[in-house]
């Protein structure tokens, strides 16, 4: 993670921990409350191209733009210039929220406040685009999956940052194979080595980050935006919270090479993919994500979390009712980070015996 004064703003995103000029940025927010996630859509590419900007058009986005119709704008004036085949995800503090399928020469909106295209209230991309001939790009059985678990949820009143982060982020389901690795019948191989090919579950075997952005009510201020992180395979790790006003990123998210949750992360799941050899590397072991210390992985990383989760909604929502300086909310962000890494490092003393070599910090 990554603090940037940009061109016009300030700005919180993720970077590849050998971007040394940092370039691009995979997801952030920015100071008005515009946040962008990208997810990549090769079906968007002419033949013989390669899109190799996208990271570099989110820096930009970031830098200059307040709202979703300054990110329109930006997008015409650059149709033609760029680089890029995403679907580009954006959220401003003004109640907009949209994706835009982008190629190099054009671009379609999809607006979630529009019920052509949002008739249940959100959008659902994986990496492939709507817009692109059929049967190209990539991501078809996770875009179901997810599709199904937010349109549960939606039904269910209950679509909010915590069922994200908690169970849409984290799900290990291939039910094009009918994989319900948490289902009762899992239960009789407890005690053996039994695993699932994280490939097309939404949590995947080379998931680096997950991100979710939590924005404001009308009239609040835009700098309440929060940027949910989680650094590495969601099920190997934390959600923390994040606010640009803060003014820095802590140690335990940045580092100085790589992030020290990542690194935990990435550890962890050498521990959770054992069979590091050719595509085996693609096979979690839920024996050992179910049982370990006798609780199983993510029952003691929700511990923790849980408390993030109570912390963080209360002190929002005292800083709503007066907005605290960047050293409060910088301070309370260390903390969370020391509280977090001290409890992982606790509870999982099998990471100390993992070495990565260059290769595996991704």
């Amino acid at each position: 993670m990554i603090f940037i004064r940009g061109e016009k703003y300030e700005f919180i995103g993720i970077i590849n921990a050998n971007d040394k000029k940092v370039e691009s940025i995979w997801a952030g927010i920015n100071s008005e409350g515009l946040a962008i996630i990208n997810s990549y859509s090769p079906d968007l590419m002419p033949p013989g191209s390669e899109a190799r900007e996208n990271g570099k058009f989110m820096k930009l986005v970031l830098g200059t733009c307040a709202t979703i119709d300054e990110v329109e704008k930006l997008l015409i004036k650059t149709n033609g210039k760029r680089s890029t085949a995403s679907n580009f995800g954006v959220i401003d503090a003004k109640g907009g929220a949209c994706f835009f399928e982008t190629g190099e020469k054009n671009f379609v909106k999809f607006d979630a406040n529009d019920p052509r295209f949002a008739p249940q209230g959100f959008i659902v991309r994986t990496n492939y685009a709507f817009t692109a001939p059929p049967d190209q790009g990539g991501g078809y059985i996770r875009f179901n999956r997810a599709l199904k678990l937010f349109t549960q949820a939606a039904a269910e009143k209950r679509l909010d940052y915590r069922f994200i982060l908690r169970e849409v982020s984290r799900d290990l389901v291939n039910e094009k194979i009918c994989s319900y690795p948490f289902s009762p019948s899992f239960a009789k191989f407890c005690n053996e080595n039994v695993y699932i090919h994280a490939n097309d579950t939404i949590n995947r075997y080379i998931t680096a980050s997950v991100t979710v952005f939590q924005g404001v009510k009308p009239g609040e201020n835009p700098l309440l935006s929060t940027m949910w992180v989680i650094l590495g395979q969601p099920i190997c790790n934390v959600a923390i919270p994040l606010w640009v006003k803060a003014g820095a990123v802590p140690y335990e998210l940045s580092g100085s090479d790589l992030a020290p949750l990542n690194l935990f992360s990435l550890k962890l799941a050498l521990y959770l993919y054992p069979e590091q050899r050719g595509n085996n590397k693609q096979y979690l072991n839920i024996t050992r994500l179910k049982n370990y210390r006798g609780k199983g992985v993510l029952t003691i990383l929700f511990e923790i979390e849980d408390k993030v989760f109570e912390r963080t909604e209360k002190i929002l929502n005292k800083w709503r009712k007066n907005l605290p300086n960047s050293k409060e909310i910088f301070n309370f962000e260390k903390e969370i980070c020391k509280q977090v890494y001290e409890f992982l490092q606790n509870n999982f003393p099998v990471v100390q015996k993992y070495k990565l070599s260059m290769n595996q910090q991704r």
